[in-house]
């Protein structure tokens, strides 16, 4: 049985006192696996990554690593933890070079990483060749699938026990969306846990090991992927407007 990584016990939260945006939302994230999140716009997909990131605090329930809450810690020291985020919105610094934008999270984090930054900051000059050539030039001047490239090499420099993965494949083409979702496939493979959240629906049930629904803040199904393959749970077939 895989490690659980990341717990998400009925969690409550929202931006305004009396509106909660999530209502009870529970899952769970495993080494080495992939657990999907699926909704339509709206649904509180993006909220329940901040929720977990540590940007929006939960009203009730609890966000739980490895068995201890990590709602109280803040954002930047979640990769003390073992834990990265790769955000729809860009990270980016982008008047910074490429190489200056990779590193910069280890900063100051000699004391985790140690020697091994120089061999791994090699590693991902192997893994992600475009940004070898691209390395001197500033982050801003890349193109969009460049600095989408760029976010998921930082991911793997850090190499977290658990990544976070909000609308990879937004507004990329189809091709370079293919490679965006080959990335998270091989840190998957490596033992990361991944919580992919994704408008590509067909997509994120073909590769997670495990799928939730969340409708209008809820989690209204869940189910390992064999569950949803093939004939389509019947929530998802509607939005999809499968005919039965």
């Amino acid at each position: 049985m895989p490690e659980q990584l990341l717990e998400v016990a009925n969690v409550t939260a929202g931006y305004a006192q009396d509106i909660d945006v999530l209502r009870d939302v529970s899952l769970a994230v495993y080494g080495g696996h992939v657990s999907g999140l699926i909704g339509l716009n709206g649904a509180g997909k993006s909220t329940l990554v901040k929720t977990i990131c540590g940007l929006l605090a939960p009203k009730s329930g609890d966000v739980r690593f490895l068995g201890e809450s990590i709602a109280g810690i803040a954002p930047h020291r979640l990769i003390d933890h073992g834990i990265c985020c790769i955000p729809q919105e860009s990270s980016l610094f982008p008047y910074l070079s490429v190489e200056e934008n990779l590193l910069l999270p280890l900063q100051g984090r000699a004391h985790t990483f140690g020697a091994s930054i120089d061999a791994r900051y090699a590693e991902v000059l192997e893994i992600f060749p475009a940004l070898r050539e691209k390395r001197r030039s500033a982050a801003g001047d890349l193109s969009g699938g460049q600095q989408k490239q760029l976010e998921f090499a930082k991911a793997w420099l850090q190499k977290p026990k658990l990544c976070l993965v909000d609308e990879p494949s937004i507004g990329l083409s189809p091709l370079l969306a293919e490679e965006v979702f080959a990335w998270i496939e091989r840190f998957a493979k490596s033992g990361m846990g991944i919580l992919l959240v994704d408008h590509n629906v067909r997509r994120v049930v073909r590769m997670s090991d495990r799928i939730y629904v969340l409708s209008l803040g809820r989690i209204t199904a869940s189910g390992t992927k064999a569950d949803f393959e093939g004939d389509l749970h019947e929530q998802v077939r509607g939005w999809l407007g499968i005919d039965f």
